[in-house]
C-alpha cells in the first residue's frame, strides 16, 4: 500500500518546476510516475523518497499537514534545491487548496458589506440585503463596477496565455512542465487578488493529473467544463470589464443580519477531492429566505461521516447538526454571508427551538408548485447563484424504476416528464447510493423529494433528503422523532421504513405506462454531441488531435447532421474551431509565423460557450411539462 502524501502548496511544486533545466523539465513526468509508491513515512511525520544511494528527498509538513514552503522540501544530492529529484517528490503529492482556511471575519456593517459580499449570490438574498431593498435602498444610484488595477490585468493576461498552452497541449501533452505553468499564474492570479481564477486553473491542473494518471473518477467531460471556465474568467478579466462576480473574494463577508428565527430543512455530508469534510444543515425562514450552516475541515470521509451528529458552533447552541436538521433557532445578533450561511461570531446567541415537518411552516411551500418552475428559475439566475448549496428544489413523484445507474421517477402533476434521480455524492462509504437503490425496489412508491438539480444533465436531480407524501397509502413509513424526513447521507433507509409488501401491487400501475428504459434523453439524442466530441478531442489530445479531425471528409460528415437540424451557429463554431487548429501558417525558413495559441483557445471557448449555451436551452426544455406526458424531442 502506497503511503499518503502530504499535500503540497500550489506555488511551491510550481517553484521547484521552474528552477530545473531545460533538460531536467524532459525527464520530469518519468520521474514522478512511481514516487508515491517508494514514498516512506518517518515515525517524526515526515515523508521521504529514496532515488538511490545519494539522493533522499524528504518532505516535512507543517502543522496543518500541508508542505506551505520551499524549505519544507529538502535533498541530499549535489544539485539540490534545483534538482529532478526535489521536483518529482513534489510533483507526485496532490494540491494543497489555494490558500487554508480563513476564521470568520468581523462582520461589517451592511452598506459596506453589500459590496463585498456581492459576489456568488444565492437565490435567496441574505435578509439585511432584503431589508435595505424593502427600506428604499433600492432607489439609490448603483455603484458603478471598479476598474481592474494593473496588477490584476497582468495577472488575467498571463492566466490566459498558459491555459491556451495548456489546452493546445491537451491531456497527452500536459504534463508537469505545463501544469507548472498553470499553477504559477494561478499563484500570481492569487496575489493580485482574483481568487476566482486561482481556484478555476487549479481545478484545470487537478483534472490534468487524474486524466494523465487514468484515475476511475475523471471524467473527460468534466474537465472540458474547467477548462471552459478558465478561459473564460481569464479572457473576460483580461479584457478589463469583468465584474465582481468574475474576480472574487478570499474572505467570506458577513453582515449583521439581526434577530433570526430558522427551521432545519435537512443535513448532508461535504467530501472534497483536496481531503476536506464535514457537513452542511441547510435551513429555512419564515419569510422563506434559505440559510445554512457548515462545518467542514481536513479530514475527508471520516470526518464527512461523522459529523452528521457534530456539536452545532453557534451562539452556544447545544444541538448538533442531526438534531438541527429536525429541529430549529432563535439566533440573535446574527451574521450572514451573501452564500446566506451563518456566521459564529463572538456577539451571536442561539437558542434552540421545536422542529417542524415539511408539511408545516417554511418548507411548505417548497413542494408546492412543479420543479419546472423551479428549475426555471434557477436557470434564468446567474451561473454563481444556480451552482450555490442553497439551491433546493421539492416535488412529490411516483417511483418507476431503476434504470442504469440513476433511478426514474415521475413528478405528481399532469404531463409531467420523467425525472432521473442521481445520487447527492456516489462515494460507496456514505449511504446515497444504497438508499436509491432501495427506493428503486418499490415500484409505484409515492415520494417527496427535496434535492439539487443537475443543471448539465436532463431532468436529473440529487436527492439530499427524502419523506413520505401526505394523505398517500403506498409511500415511506419513517419514525416520528425524524419529524417526516431521512437525510440520504446519513440516514439508511431500512425495510421497515417501507409500505408492506401487499400494498405494492395496486400501487406499482400509478407508477405510469412508460418503462424505465425507454427515458428519452434530448442532450445524448441531440446532435450537438458531435461538437461536445470535438471539444473533448481537444482536450485529451490537443490541437494536434483537432487538427486532424479536420482533414479529409470527417469534418463535413460531423457538421452535416448539424446544419440539417438547424443548428447552424454550432456548425460553423464547430468549423472555424477546426480550421483555426489546422492554421499553422509558416514563413519562408519553415519556422511557424504565428506559434501563439491564442487563436485556437478563442475558437475553442466560443464554440464552448455556444455549446453549454445550447445545451442548457435543452436541461430547461426537459423539465417542462408536455401534453402527453413525454419529454420535449431535442432539436
Amino acid at each position: 500500500m502506497s503511503t499518503e502524501l502530504p499535500p503540497v502548496a500550489p506555488e511551491v511544486l510550481a517553484e521547484a518546476v521552474e528552477s530545473l533545466t531545460a533538460r531536467l523539465r524532459k525527464k520530469l513526468d518519468d520521474a514522478t510516475a512511481g514516487c508515491a509508491d517508494a514514498a516512506t513515512r518517518e515515525t517524526d511525520g515526515s515523508v521521504t523518497f529514496r532515488f538511490g544511494e545519494d539522493a533522499v528527498v524528504t518532505l516535512r509538513p507543517g502543522p496543518a499537514g500541508t508542505v506551505t514552503a520551499a524549505g519544507q522540501a529538502t535533498c541530499t544530492c549535489l544539485l539540490a534545491p534545483r534538482c529532478l529529484h526535489r521536483a518529482a517528490a513534489l510533483g507526485a503529492a496532490p494540491l494543497a487548496d489555494a490558500a487554508p482556511p480563513e476564521p470568520e471575519p468581523e462582520p461589517v456593517p451592511a452598506s459596506a458589506g453589500s459590496a463585498a459580499a456581492g459576489t456568488e449570490r444565492a437565490p435567496a438574498a441574505a435578509s439585511a440585503e432584503a431589508e435595505a431593498e424593502a427600506e428604499g435602498a433600492s432607489d439609490e444610484p448603483a455603484e458603478s463596477v471598479p476598474a481592474l488595477t494593473a496588477a490584476q490585468l497582468g495577472a488575467a493576461a498571463a492566466l490566459w496565455h498558459a491555459a491556451a498552452e495548456a489546452l493546445a497541449a491537451g491531456v497527452t501533452a500536459g504534463g508537469a512542465v505545463v501544469q507548472a505553468e498553470l499553477l504559477r499564474a494561478a499563484h500570481t492570479a492569487r496575489l493580485a487578488g482574483l481568487p476566482r481564477a486561482e481556484a478555476a486553473a487549479l481545478r484545470v491542473v487537478r483534472g490534468l493529473r487524474a486524466a494523465r494518471e487514468r484515475r476511475t473518477a475523471h471524467r473527460l467531460g468534466d474537465l472540458t467544463g474547467s477548462f471552459r471556465e478558465l478561459l473564460h474568467t481569464a479572457g473576460v478579466l483580461a479584457s478589463g470589464t469583468a465584474g465582481p462576480a468574475l474576480t472574487g473574494t478570499s474572505r467570506r463577508a458577513y453582515t449583521p443580519g439581526g434577530s433570526l428565527q430558522v427551521q432545519g430543512l435537512c443535513r448532508e455530508p461535504v467530501l472534497s477531492a483536496t481531503g476536506y469534510g464535514g457537513v452542511v444543515t441547510h435551513l429555512l425562514a419564515p419569510d422563506g429566505s434559505r440559510y445554512s450552516i457548515s462545518d467542514v475541515r481536513p479530514g475527508g470521509l471520516a470526518r464527512a461521516r461523522g459529523a452528521g451528529r457534530a456539536s452545532v458552533a453557534l451562539g452556544g447552541a447545544t444541538l448538533d447538526h442531526a438534531g438541527l436538521a429536525r429541529g430549529g433557532l432563535r439566533i440573535v445578533g446574527a451574521t450572514v454571508s451573501a452564500e446566506g450561511r451563518l456566521g459564529a461570531g463572538r456577539g451571536v446567541k442561539a437558542t434552540p427551538l421545536p422542529g417542524a415537518a415539511w408539511t408545516d411552516g417554511p418548507a411548505a411551500p417548497l413542494f408546492a408548485r412543479p420543479a419546472a418552475e423551479a428549475v426555471a428559475e434557477l436557470l434564468a439566475a446567474p451561473a454563481e447563484a444556480a451552482e450555490t448549496e442553497t439551491a433546493l428544489i421539492g416535488c412529490d413523484v411516483t417511483v418507476v424504476g431503476a434504470a442504469g445507474d440513476h433511478l426514474l421517477v415521475r413528478e405528481a402533476v399532469p404531463h409531467a416528464p420523467l425525472l432521473r434521480l442521481l445520487p447527492a455524492h456516489p462515494h460507496p462509504e456514505l449511504p446515497h447510493t444504497e438508499n436509491l437503490r432501495r427506493i428503486a425496489s418499490y415500484p409505484g412508491l409515492r415520494l417527496r423529494v427535496l434535492g439539487r438539480p443537475d443543471l448539465d444533465r436532463a431532468a436529473t436531480l440529487r436527492p439530499v433528503a427524502v419523506g413520505p407524501v401526505p394523505g398517500a397509502q403506498y409511500t415511506l413509513r419513517l419514525p416520528e422523532d425524524w419529524l417526516g424526513r431521512a437525510d440520504l447521507g446519513y440516514d439508511r433507509l431500512q425495510g421497515e421504513h417501507f409500505p408492506a409488501p401487499d400494498a405494492a401491487t395496486e400501487a406499482a400501475g400509478e407508477a405510469g405506462p412508460v418503462p424505465a428504459a425507454d427515458a428519452p434523453d434530448p442532450l445524448a439524442d441531440a446532435p450537438l454531441w458531435r461538437v461536445r466530441r470535438l471539444l473533448e478531442t481537444g482536450v485529451a489530445g490537443g490541437r494536434r488531435a483537432v487538427a486532424e479531425a479536420a482533414r479529409g471528409t470527417a469534418a463535413q460528415a460531423a457538421c452535416g447532421p448539424l446544419r440539417r437540424a438547424g443548428l447552424t451557429a454550432a456548425a460553423d463554431l464547430a468549423t472555424a474551431l477546426a480550421a483555426e487548429a489546422d492554421r499553422r501558417p509558416r514563413d519562408a525558413f519553415g519556422r511557424l509565423a504565428d506559434p501563439s495559441p491564442d487563436g485556437y483557445a478563442w475558437a475553442w471557448l466560443a464554440a464552448a460557450t455556444h455549446l453549454a449555451a445550447a445545451e442548457r436551452s435543452l436541461v430547461a426544455a426537459s423539465w417542462t411539462a408536455t401534453p402527453n406526458g413525454a419529454t420535449p424531442a431535442a432539436p
